[in-house]
């Protein structure tokens, strides 16, 4: 019997949901965790955890993760009872807004706790400003390192949710050529790299000299070679994350467990997604491997899952937790993230954790093993201060502007 879990209220409901879905147990062959104080104030504000107080020290990095990339406006309609057809009107019964692209990311790295670094070019629009704003102020991230392109318009995404998928339609232009990302990364505990087949980053080789974790992901390969000497730089990678379907087209293998073994012998930690069946992992450099099932939700928008399961690893790895609590962890943020509008909108924070473990735990008929498999969360989350769960995130609008 799996570990049930509450689903995704409905919307413009308040009482609690009653559809449940159910969560199995991690199977896998195989530091001190501190609590700190409440991050933020107002509608911003997030019961934060850091879970690598115990391994700082004062000659750490100034920053845990740096990413660049493109970031996007997106804009979600959800409530889609199918796919728009041609020649009509469809109405969607939610709409909402935020940062996406890289920011997806960098959100849920930021909402876990870890000090993030982005480097990204905004444009000098309204979109702009919102986007930067909604970063740096709302989310802590670190802007240093990106810079507003004069004359240069942001990057826009339509996302449409319906019957579990989604369709987007994006329109951007690329930044000037003057406007180049820094060629010298900061100093950084891990860095977070999308691989492009037959490309080299030239920041991905000075970061990793300088001693920075490199985990990377990669995109289709649409020169249909699925050549992994295509992409020299995950050379300096320690972790591999590619989909199932990515997997075994890179090493022509049938399995996407025979996949990620066989991804190890060009890189430390092959993690490769399973879709609806979860996630599969191997460490190379011990021999462990974990599978963990994905957790069954009530999905509203599907946007960013992906980049919300990276952030869990990542965090969990900088942490020094086991590779089974890592992918466990990385699938349960990514479940929680399925539930709201947009993908760095709806990235969860340590209190909607907190109130979903509690929740879980909170009904007799649980399964004993899988309550086990996250019982590892019980040293992490901040006593008393988890928010109410589900909870919704964005809203109908680019932004409301703030009472001074």
């Amino acid at each position: 019997m799996g570990l049930s879990t509450p689903a995704a209220a409905p919307r413009r409901r308040t009482e609690p949901p009653k559809k449940w879905c159910t969560l199995a147990s991690v199977r896998t062959t195989s530091g001190e965790r501190t609590v700190t104080t409440p991050h933020g104030e107002g509608p911003y504000a997030q019961a934060q955890v850091d879970p690598l107080a115990g391994l700082r020290s004062p000659d750490d990095p100034p920053w845990d993760v740096y990413l660049t990339g493109t970031v996007f406006l997106d804009i979600i309609f959800t409530g889609l009872d199918s796919a728009p057809v041609r020649g009509t009107e469809s109405w969607a019964r939610g709409m909402g807004s935020s940062p996406g692209g890289v920011a997806n990311m960098a959100t849920a790295l930021a909402r876990l706790g870890l000090r993030t670094s982005l480097a990204a070019a905004f444009g000098d629009d309204h979109y702009g400003e919102y986007c930067w704003d909604a970063l740096e102020q709302g989310e802590h991230i670190d802007l240093s390192a990106s810079r507003t392109v004069p004359g240069w318009h942001s990057s826009v995404t339509v996302s449409m949710a319906y019957e579990g998928e989604r369709t987007m339609v994006s329109h951007g232009h690329e930044p000037p050529p003057e406007e180049p990302a820094p060629e010298c990364p900061p100093r950084a505990r891990a860095a977070i790299a999308a691989l492009a087949p037959g490309t080299r980053a030239p920041w991905i080789v000075q970061a990793a000299s300088k001693g920075t974790r490199i985990f990377a992901d990669v995109g289709w390969d649409d020169t249909g070679r699925w050549d992994l000497a295509g992409l020299p730089d995950l050379a300096h990678c320690e972790a591999f994350l590619p989909n199932a379907e990515e997997a075994m087209r890179y090493t022509g293998t049938t399995c996407p467990r025979a996949a990620a073994r066989a991804l190890t012998d060009h890189v430390p930690v092959a993690v490769v997604t399973l879709g609806a069946e979860g996630a599969y992992a191997v460490d190379g450099r011990t021999g462990e491997t974990a599978e963990v099932p994905a957790i069954a939700v009530e999905a509203l928008d599907p946007t960013g899952a992906g980049d919300v399961f990276v952030a869990g690893f990542v965090t969990g790895t900088l942490a020094g937790w086991p590779l089974a609590d890592r992918l466990a962890f990385a699938g349960l943020t990514a479940a929680l993230s399925v539930q709201e509008f947009g993908g760095s909108l709806s990235a969860p924070d340590w209190s909607e954790i907190a109130a979903w473990w509690r929740r879980v735990q909170s009904y007799e008929d649980q399964d004993p093993a899988a309550l086990r498999r996250y019982a590892f969360l019980e040293q992490l989350l901040p006593a008393g201060t988890a928010r109410p769960w589900p909870r919704r995130r964005a809203v109908p609008t680019i932004g409301f502007r703030r009472s001074a």
